[in-house]
């Protein structure tokens, strides 16, 4: 099936939230703080207020008032402190964008009384502490048996420290927002976000408004990966430059200002200790991670927690500190906390097969649990070896050499890794209608279309629910006016929204010409299963023997992923993911700049990511999984697992090609030249 709004976006009949029309729009630019740490001491707005077109300058000289100061990402010029470098610490509104900015950048002038900052993270900071929870809501640590006992005993044992550095998500299209003030003091906005109902709830207690006063339009978005997927400064400053201007205002940030204010992933630094016995079963595992957050909002990513469900081992170890430090809050970012603890997981396991004289994909095979070895509960479904497997056979894993840094093809070095990967599959509460409309079904749900497809995977199971052609049923979304939906997040978008879409579907046929569904009950109801997602990454890497440069062939992924809606869309996300983890092992890191506090590659042609000529065949595959515990679709998550092993299975294949253990993402040249 085609994608349903495919002719629009050729077509550019689709519409983002900047291009939405307005009468007499202003826009604004904002201004953002030249310092890490410290407070304003003055802003001279005078000679931006005279310029021709300049209609207000917001700051914290004059805060405009909020309802709610909570967040202080979001409490916007409520206070002359500096947080961070590039903090919003003002903005111009002006009758064009030429003249915003160019009265931003002249004629705006802020002092500051500057503070020493701190922001680097590193294993031995002094503030570093144990968080009482990771995101969402898991115990930051968790422990099981006596880990350094068995690691005393083991007889083979690995004890290795991976980092992974600054990444940001950078979307297609930018964070982007138009806010409308209505007459009756209702607010309108148009805004690039991966969940319209929270995001209407969020900026609605920002404003101090019923969230039934704001409408937020969001039917079509230009990616997030998790950076749209809570509320951005961009909506708040929209909303408050519309109020103070009179009129409506368009704010688009532009790729620099998205380094700074619209999240980002964590640095980490993890300690990973295993034990196996003379047999290679897993005996111990310690995985300890060290990451940062603000000093604004406390955000911990939870990069120890896939490390609680992948392998048997009786003793078990899994913590988590935080340091607070001067640099913007982290944030999502695909499949945080299973990507880069991943990496490190799947790394330590390649190490040990190594150390024990078995096979990795063996390894991982002998140390299969029957439950979920934290939990004791059973899986709804694990088919993580027959993934391995499956992947072994099509990837022509028996012509593997044995030991690394062998193969060489003229003056390219060439190694294969593995490594396995693994996601939650939950759902969140979601509501739908359904009614028939000039021999139509029409179908509503609040859901995200971040360019994952979701209108056409919500018209198939619509369609299958209602047992009519696809082409009878049209499904709206984006708009938090309908009914409620939960974010474009977690792997969860399909699975919550599809749930609620059958059984609206279910009520209408049921009763002739409307049904509506709520699906809280349902999702409260969820218990008794360990519910994941499991697969395997290949890679196969050249690596040049003067210069070190790295290439990546062939990259395949397996995966057991519940059943498959639409094998066109899956097999879209499964090599989109994998092609962002070949960018996560070669090539992204956000450099952090000490002396002034900022991010020195805040642009696209600094910060590198993959494209299509950084790996020439990428497969992805799926097994056929039967999972009758997780909604009426029987479908897991797809949006994230793809990139979770990727760049553990691409480290692991350098390691195999060249004989150099690279432990610090991204593998480059000169880490192996080095």
């Amino acid at each position: 099936m085609n994608r349903v709004e495919g002719g629009d976006k050729v077509t550019g009949r689709a519409r983002y939230a900047y291009e939405y029309p307005a009468a007499d729009v202003a826009y604004v630019h904002p201004i953002q703080s030249a310092i890490a740490r410290g407070r304003i001491r003055s802003v001279d707005a005078s000679e931006a207020l005279v310029m021709p077109g300049v209609l207000a300058v917001l700051s914290s000289a004059e805060p405009p008032p909020l309802g709610s100061r909570e967040d202080p990402e979001l409490a916007l010029f409520q206070t002359d402190q500096v947080a961070y470098h590039g903090q919003l610490v003002a903005a111009v509104v002006a009758t064009t964008l030429e003249t915003a900015r160019d009265a931003a950048e002249r004629a705006v002038r802020i002092t500051y009384d500057a503070e020493p900052h701190d922001v680097l993270l590193r294993a031995d900071h002094p503030g570093l502490y144990t968080p009482k929870t990771v995101l969402p809501d898991f115990p930051a640590v968790s422990e099981l048996g006596d880990v350094e006992a068995a690691l005393a005993d083991a007889a083979v044992v690995v004890d290795a420290t991976y980092t992974t550095p600054t990444m940001h998500n950078n979307p297609m299209e930018p964070h982007a927002t138009m806010a409308v003030w209505e007459e009756d003091g209702g607010l309108t906005l148009y805004d690039a976000t991966q969940g319209a109902t929270a995001d209407r709830d969020s900026i609605a207690k920002v404003l101090g408004l019923p969230p039934d006063q704001v409408r937020v339009v969001a039917p079509h978005v230009g990616g997030g990966f998790g950076c749209k997927g809570t509320t951005r400064p961009n909506a708040i400053l929209a909303a408050l430059a519309a109020r103070a201007a009179g009129r409506p205002v368009k704010v688009a940030l532009t790729r620099q200002q998205m380094f700074d204010v619209t999240g980002y992933r964590t640095p980490t630094i993890q300690r990973v200790r295993l034990g196996a016995d003379a047999q290679n079963r897993l005996t111990a595992i310690s995985h300890e991670v060290v990451e940062q957050s603000s000093t604004l909002v406390e955000f911990g990513e939870p990069t120890a927690l896939p490390t609680r469900v992948m392998y048997a081992a009786a003793a078990r170890r899994t913590a988590h500190r935080l340091a607070r430090l001067d640099v913007p809050t982290p944030s999502w970012m695909r499949a945080p906390g299973e990507c880069p603890g991943m990496f490190a997981l799947e790394s330590a396991m390649d190490e040990l097969a190594i150390a024990g004289g078995i096979d990795p994909i063996m390894l991982r095979v002998l140390n299969e649990p029957a439950t979920d070895p934290e939990s004791g509960l059973p899986f709804s479904s694990r088919h993580l070896i027959t993934c391995l497997r499956e992947g072994a056979r099509r990837f022509g894993w028996e012509r593997r050499d044995p030991e690394p840094g062998i193969r060489l093809d003229g003056r390219w070095l060439t190694g294969t890794g593995v490594a396995s990967s693994t996601y939650p599959a939950n759902r969140q509460p979601s509501s739908a209608s359904a009614t028939v409309e000039d021999d139509q079904f029409l179908v509503r749900i609040a859901a995200a279309d971040i360019g994952t497809g979701a209108r056409t995977v919500l018209t198939r199971i619509a369609a299958e629910a209602l047992g009519a052609p696809a082409e009878r049923v049209r499904v709206e979304v984006g708009d938090s006016a309908l009914p409620k939906a939960s974010l474009a997040g977690g792997s969860m978008g399909t699975a919550s929204w599809g749930s609620a879409v059958v059984r609206a579907c279910e009520a209408l046929l049921k009763n002739g010409d409307r049904g509506t569904a709520d699906t809280t009950a349902d999702v409260e109801a969820d218990s008794g299963f360990s519910r994941h997602a499991f697969g395997a990454q290949f890679a196969e890497v050249h690596v040049d023997i003067d210069t070190g440069e790295i290439r990546v062939p062939r990259l395949l992924g397996v995966f057991a992923a519940g059943r498959i809606l639409d094998e066109t869309l899956a097999r879209s996300q499964f090599i989109g993911a994998m092609t962002m983890g070949l960018g996560m092992a070669l090539m992204e890191e956000t450099v952090v700049d000490e002396e002034s506090g900022g991010f020195l590659n805040h642009d696209l042609a600094q910060y590198h990511v993959a494209a299509c000529a950084d790996v020439r065949d990428i497969e992805a595959v799926w097994i056929e999984e039967e999972d009758p515990y997780l909604n009426p679709m029987g479908s897991k998550g797809i949006g994230e697992i793809g990139i979770v092993g990727t760049a553990a299975a691409v480290a692991n294949a350098v390691h195999h090609a060249t004989g150099r253990r690279i432990r610090d993402l991204p593998v480059t040249p000169a880490k192996l030249l080095g």
